[in-house]
């Protein structure tokens, strides 16, 4: 609702600097809560820190979602996404999210191992299938 608040009166893009920069702050916050409530390792494997990112408030919102993990490897997908449905049905368009997810899920990652490496496969305002909205991997740097 706040978004939607922000928009309306400076424009989407100034609603979207906003909704990064508050995304952003919160996934430093809730990583580090979950950390602790969970009682993980400071350098958590790839597995781990899906674990945790399954009990934030980014997979609350999502609950259309498949997550795969093979090798060292996770993808993270958004098959139905019900903000930007939402704003469709509210003829408000496609709102352009990359930034906004990248950068919570790269502070989700890093806060909880700083060798985590967030890559955006496909998010708006990038093109993408009818039956796909965004689709992240997550995976261990180099040390």
């Amino acid at each position: 609702m706040y978004f939607q608040g922000i928009e309306k009166r400076f424009g989407t893009q100034a609603a979207a600097e906003i909704d990064a920069e508050v995304w952003s702050a919160m996934a430093k916050m809730e990583a580090t809560a979950l950390k602790r409530t969970f009682n993980v390792d400071d350098s958590p494997d790839v597995g781990a820190v899906v674990g945790l990112l399954k009990k934030s408030s980014w997979a609350l919102d999502q609950p259309f979602k498949t997550i795969r993990i093979d090798d060292g490897l996770a993808t993270l997908r958004i098959d139905r996404c019900r903000t930007q449905e939402a704003r469709l049905r509210k003829r408000l368009g496609e709102f352009p999210c990359k930034r906004v997810r990248l950068g919570y899920l790269e502070r989700f990652a890093v806060a909880l191992n700083p060798r985590m490496v967030v890559k955006c496969l496909v998010c708006p305002p990038d093109e993408h299938p009818g039956d796909l909205w965004c689709e992240w991997e997550l995976r261990m740097g180099p040390e």
